[in-house]
Protein backbone atom coordinates (compact mmCIF):
# COMPACT_ATOMS: atom_id res chain seq x y z
CA UNK A 1 0.00 0.00 0.00
CA UNK A 2 1.38 4.07 -0.74
CA UNK A 3 0.93 6.37 1.55
CA UNK A 4 0.63 9.54 0.22
CA UNK A 5 0.85 12.67 3.31
CA UNK A 6 0.25 16.36 2.06
CA UNK A 7 -2.47 14.70 -0.33
CA UNK A 8 -4.67 17.96 -0.59
CA UNK A 9 -1.24 20.17 -2.62
CA UNK A 10 -0.69 20.02 -5.95
CA UNK A 11 1.42 17.52 -6.29
CA UNK A 12 -0.45 15.54 -3.86
CA UNK A 13 -3.42 15.66 -5.79
CA UNK A 14 -1.57 14.80 -9.06
CA UNK A 15 0.56 11.79 -7.85
CA UNK A 16 -3.42 10.54 -7.12
CA UNK A 17 -4.45 10.59 -10.84
CA UNK A 18 -1.58 9.09 -11.53
CA UNK A 19 -1.87 6.20 -9.18
CA UNK A 20 -5.35 6.34 -10.19
CA UNK A 21 -4.39 5.65 -13.73
CA UNK A 22 -2.13 2.87 -13.14
CA UNK A 23 -4.63 1.17 -10.93
CA UNK A 24 -2.40 1.43 -7.64
CA UNK A 25 -3.98 1.10 -4.21
CA UNK A 26 -3.06 4.17 -1.65
CA UNK A 27 -4.28 6.22 1.21
CA UNK A 28 -4.18 9.67 0.72
CA UNK A 29 -3.93 11.82 3.90
CA UNK A 30 -3.46 15.84 4.52
CA UNK A 31 -2.98 16.96 8.24
CA UNK A 32 -6.85 16.65 8.93
CA UNK A 33 -6.29 12.67 8.85
CA UNK A 34 -3.03 12.01 9.73
CA UNK A 35 -0.48 14.65 12.11
CA UNK A 36 2.90 13.97 10.27
CA UNK A 37 4.50 16.32 13.16
CA UNK A 38 3.38 13.90 15.75
CA UNK A 39 5.59 11.00 16.20
CA UNK A 40 3.04 8.65 17.96
CA UNK A 41 0.46 9.61 15.75
CA UNK A 42 2.32 8.48 12.73
CA UNK A 43 3.69 5.25 14.65
CA UNK A 44 -0.05 4.17 15.44
CA UNK A 45 -1.01 5.09 11.66
CA UNK A 46 1.72 2.26 10.52
CA UNK A 47 1.06 0.02 13.02
CA UNK A 48 -2.68 -0.26 11.73
CA UNK A 49 -1.92 -0.13 8.00
CA UNK A 50 0.82 -1.98 6.07
CA UNK A 51 2.78 0.66 4.46
CA UNK A 52 5.04 -0.19 1.67
CA UNK A 53 5.64 3.37 -0.26
CA UNK A 54 5.35 6.56 1.62
CA UNK A 55 4.82 9.51 -0.58
CA UNK A 56 5.72 13.22 1.38
CA UNK A 57 3.90 16.05 -0.54
CA UNK A 58 3.33 18.38 2.85
CA UNK A 59 5.35 20.78 3.44
CA UNK A 60 5.27 24.83 4.50
CA UNK A 61 5.82 26.94 1.22
CA UNK A 62 5.55 30.49 2.38
CA UNK A 63 8.37 31.70 1.90
CA UNK A 64 8.13 34.90 3.11
CA UNK A 65 6.39 34.23 6.09
CA UNK A 66 8.22 31.53 7.10
CA UNK A 67 10.81 34.40 8.11
CA UNK A 68 8.09 35.32 11.32
CA UNK A 69 6.80 31.40 11.68
CA UNK A 70 10.47 30.22 12.03
CA UNK A 71 8.90 27.38 14.54
CA UNK A 72 5.94 26.56 12.29
CA UNK A 73 7.93 26.24 8.98
CA UNK A 74 10.68 23.72 10.90
CA UNK A 75 8.09 21.80 12.51
CA UNK A 76 6.63 20.99 8.97
CA UNK A 77 9.87 20.83 6.75
CA UNK A 78 12.60 19.46 8.97
CA UNK A 79 10.76 17.25 11.98
CA UNK A 80 8.41 15.96 9.96
CA UNK A 81 10.44 14.50 7.18
CA UNK A 82 12.76 13.36 10.41
CA UNK A 83 9.66 11.17 12.01
CA UNK A 84 8.73 10.47 8.82
CA UNK A 85 11.79 8.77 7.70
CA UNK A 86 12.74 6.97 11.05
CA UNK A 87 9.46 5.13 10.76
CA UNK A 88 10.27 4.26 7.81
CA UNK A 89 13.47 3.22 8.46
CA UNK A 90 11.62 0.82 11.73
CA UNK A 91 9.48 -0.40 8.95
CA UNK A 92 11.87 -0.42 5.86
CA UNK A 93 9.32 1.18 3.92
CA UNK A 94 10.81 3.13 1.45
CA UNK A 95 10.49 7.12 1.51
CA UNK A 96 10.36 9.51 -0.69
CA UNK A 97 10.66 13.68 0.51
CA UNK A 98 10.47 17.06 -1.43
CA UNK A 99 13.15 19.53 -1.17
CA UNK A 100 14.00 22.74 -3.17
CA UNK A 101 16.50 24.74 -5.36
CA UNK A 102 16.27 27.51 -2.77
CA UNK A 103 18.98 25.41 -0.96
CA UNK A 104 21.57 27.25 -3.15
CA UNK A 105 22.41 30.98 -2.91
CA UNK A 106 22.74 31.57 -6.59
CA UNK A 107 26.58 32.16 -6.90
CA UNK A 108 27.57 29.35 -9.10
CA UNK A 109 25.71 30.55 -12.69
CA UNK A 110 25.21 27.78 -14.27
CA UNK A 111 22.77 24.61 -13.21
CA UNK A 112 23.12 23.34 -9.68
CA UNK A 113 23.97 19.28 -9.81
CA UNK A 114 23.48 17.16 -6.79
CA UNK A 115 27.09 17.36 -5.50
CA UNK A 116 27.24 20.85 -5.11
CA UNK A 117 27.35 22.38 -1.52
CA UNK A 118 23.84 24.11 -0.50
CA UNK A 119 24.14 27.95 1.20
CA UNK A 120 20.42 28.46 1.96
CA UNK A 121 19.90 32.22 2.31
CA UNK A 122 16.28 32.30 4.18
CA UNK A 123 14.64 30.36 7.05
CA UNK A 124 12.42 28.23 4.30
CA UNK A 125 15.61 26.85 2.43
CA UNK A 126 17.48 26.49 5.84
CA UNK A 127 14.61 23.93 7.18
CA UNK A 128 13.91 22.00 4.02
CA UNK A 129 17.70 21.74 3.92
CA UNK A 130 17.75 20.35 7.26
CA UNK A 131 15.09 17.70 6.30
CA UNK A 132 16.85 16.63 4.08
CA UNK A 133 19.54 15.63 5.84
CA UNK A 134 17.18 14.13 7.72
CA UNK A 135 15.72 12.12 5.55
CA UNK A 136 18.76 10.96 3.82
CA UNK A 137 19.81 8.93 6.79
CA UNK A 138 17.69 6.41 6.05
CA UNK A 139 19.26 4.19 2.91
CA UNK A 140 15.80 4.15 1.30
CA UNK A 141 14.91 7.42 0.70
CA UNK A 142 14.81 9.25 -2.30
CA UNK A 143 14.76 13.14 -1.88
CA UNK A 144 13.82 15.00 -4.75
CA UNK A 145 14.71 19.00 -5.10
CA UNK A 146 12.90 20.85 -7.27
CA UNK A 147 11.58 24.78 -8.37
CA UNK A 148 8.82 26.65 -9.25
CA UNK A 149 6.25 23.92 -9.07
CA UNK A 150 2.97 24.61 -10.93
CA UNK A 151 0.01 23.00 -11.32
CA UNK A 152 -4.04 22.48 -10.68
CA UNK A 153 -3.74 22.93 -6.78
CA UNK A 154 -3.04 25.53 -4.52
CA UNK A 155 -1.77 28.73 -5.58
CA UNK A 156 1.46 29.42 -7.58
CA UNK A 157 2.88 31.56 -10.29
CA UNK A 158 1.31 30.28 -13.00
CA UNK A 159 -2.13 31.22 -11.68
CA UNK A 160 -0.91 34.70 -9.90
CA UNK A 161 0.09 36.13 -13.66
CA UNK A 162 -3.31 34.69 -14.92
CA UNK A 163 -5.31 36.44 -12.25
CA UNK A 164 -3.31 39.54 -12.31
CA UNK A 165 -3.71 40.10 -15.92
CA UNK A 166 -7.58 39.87 -15.63
CA UNK A 167 -7.53 43.37 -13.11
CA UNK A 168 -4.71 45.03 -14.32
CA UNK A 169 -2.98 46.71 -17.52
CA UNK A 170 0.15 46.61 -16.84
CA UNK A 171 2.41 44.25 -14.94
CA UNK A 172 6.10 44.44 -13.47
CA UNK A 173 7.59 41.40 -13.18
CA UNK A 174 11.34 40.32 -11.99
CA UNK A 175 13.72 39.32 -14.33
CA UNK A 176 16.42 38.84 -11.55
CA UNK A 177 15.28 35.54 -10.23
CA UNK A 178 16.28 32.73 -12.78
CA UNK A 179 15.11 28.94 -12.36
CA UNK A 180 12.69 26.26 -14.66
CA UNK A 181 9.39 26.09 -13.90
CA UNK A 182 8.43 22.56 -13.04
CA UNK A 183 4.86 21.17 -13.98
CA UNK A 184 3.49 19.10 -10.81
CA UNK A 185 2.30 16.75 -13.20
CA UNK A 186 5.88 15.57 -14.85
CA UNK A 187 7.45 15.89 -11.11
CA UNK A 188 4.81 13.31 -10.00
CA UNK A 189 5.43 11.18 -13.03
CA UNK A 190 9.11 11.18 -13.16
CA UNK A 191 9.16 10.16 -9.14
CA UNK A 192 7.59 7.63 -9.79
CA UNK A 193 9.40 6.10 -12.43
CA UNK A 194 12.51 7.04 -10.10
CA UNK A 195 10.83 4.82 -6.97
CA UNK A 196 10.69 2.04 -9.57
CA UNK A 197 14.10 2.06 -9.95
CA UNK A 198 15.65 2.01 -6.21
CA UNK A 199 18.06 3.65 -6.65
CA UNK A 200 18.12 5.87 -3.52
CA UNK A 201 19.49 9.07 -2.62
CA UNK A 202 19.27 12.59 -3.56
CA UNK A 203 17.83 14.12 -7.06
CA UNK A 204 17.14 17.21 -8.89
CA UNK A 205 14.11 17.30 -10.88
CA UNK A 206 12.79 20.51 -12.47
CA UNK A 207 11.16 20.86 -16.20
CA UNK A 208 14.23 21.18 -19.11
CA UNK A 209 15.53 24.93 -19.88
CA UNK A 210 15.80 28.38 -17.52
CA UNK A 211 13.53 31.57 -17.77
CA UNK A 212 13.29 34.20 -15.33
CA UNK A 213 10.33 34.54 -13.73
CA UNK A 214 9.46 37.73 -16.43
CA UNK A 215 9.77 35.25 -19.24
CA UNK A 216 7.76 32.90 -17.82
CA UNK A 217 5.21 35.57 -17.27
CA UNK A 218 5.35 37.00 -20.61
CA UNK A 219 5.42 33.41 -21.95
CA UNK A 220 2.07 32.89 -19.98
CA UNK A 221 0.81 36.30 -20.61
CA UNK A 222 1.12 35.86 -24.47
CA UNK A 223 -0.63 31.74 -24.76
CA UNK A 224 -3.59 33.91 -23.23
CA UNK A 225 -3.80 36.71 -25.25
CA UNK A 226 -3.69 39.23 -22.77
CA UNK A 227 -3.54 43.07 -24.65
CA UNK A 228 -1.31 44.54 -21.78
CA UNK A 229 1.98 45.69 -21.17
CA UNK A 230 4.60 43.42 -19.03
CA UNK A 231 7.29 45.51 -17.80
CA UNK A 232 10.81 44.60 -16.31
CA UNK A 233 11.48 44.65 -12.75
CA UNK A 234 13.76 44.11 -9.65
CA UNK A 235 13.68 41.71 -7.06
CA UNK A 236 14.95 44.50 -4.54
CA UNK A 237 12.31 46.39 -5.75
CA UNK A 238 9.61 44.69 -3.69
CA UNK A 239 9.60 44.64 -0.03
CA UNK A 240 10.18 40.65 0.41
CA UNK A 241 10.38 39.08 3.81
CA UNK A 242 13.21 36.34 2.40
CA UNK A 243 16.30 36.94 0.15
CA UNK A 244 15.98 35.27 -2.86
CA UNK A 245 19.12 33.82 -4.80
CA UNK A 246 19.13 34.98 -8.55
CA UNK A 247 19.95 31.77 -10.26
CA UNK A 248 19.19 28.39 -9.12
CA UNK A 249 18.25 26.45 -12.51
CA UNK A 250 18.74 22.67 -10.83
CA UNK A 251 20.49 20.20 -13.43
CA UNK A 252 18.39 16.88 -13.82
CA UNK A 253 20.55 14.93 -15.62
CA UNK A 254 20.71 12.64 -13.19
CA UNK A 255 17.22 11.46 -12.91
CA UNK A 256 17.53 11.63 -16.32
CA UNK A 257 19.84 9.17 -16.85
CA UNK A 258 18.36 6.86 -13.63
CA UNK A 259 14.74 6.77 -15.14
CA UNK A 260 16.02 6.71 -18.93
CA UNK A 261 13.62 9.64 -20.18
CA UNK A 262 14.38 13.13 -20.86
CA UNK A 263 12.03 15.80 -19.57
CA UNK A 264 9.48 18.19 -20.90
CA UNK A 265 10.52 22.13 -21.42
CA UNK A 266 9.01 24.01 -18.97
CA UNK A 267 6.99 25.85 -22.19
CA UNK A 268 5.62 22.26 -22.90
CA UNK A 269 4.54 22.40 -19.08
CA UNK A 270 2.55 25.86 -19.31
CA UNK A 271 1.12 24.82 -22.49
CA UNK A 272 -0.45 21.21 -20.89
CA UNK A 273 -0.90 23.24 -17.60
CA UNK A 274 -3.18 25.90 -19.79
CA UNK A 275 -4.77 23.58 -21.87
CA UNK A 276 -6.00 22.00 -18.62
CA UNK A 277 -7.01 24.96 -16.25
CA UNK A 278 -8.35 27.57 -18.71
Amino acid sequence: MILITGANGQLGQDFQKLLDSLGEKYIATDYKELDITDFKAVEKFFENNRIDILINCAGYNDVDRAEKEIEECYVLNSHAPKILSEICERYGVEFITYSTDFVFDGEKKIAYVEEDIPNPPSVYSKSKLEGENYSLRYKKSFVIRTSWVFGMGNNNFCKQIINWSKNNSVLRIVDDQISSPTYSKDLAYFSWKLLKTKKYGLYHFSNSGECSKYEQAKYILERIGWSGEIQRAKTSEFNLLAKRSEYTKLNSEKIERVTGEGIPDWRDGIDRFLEEYL
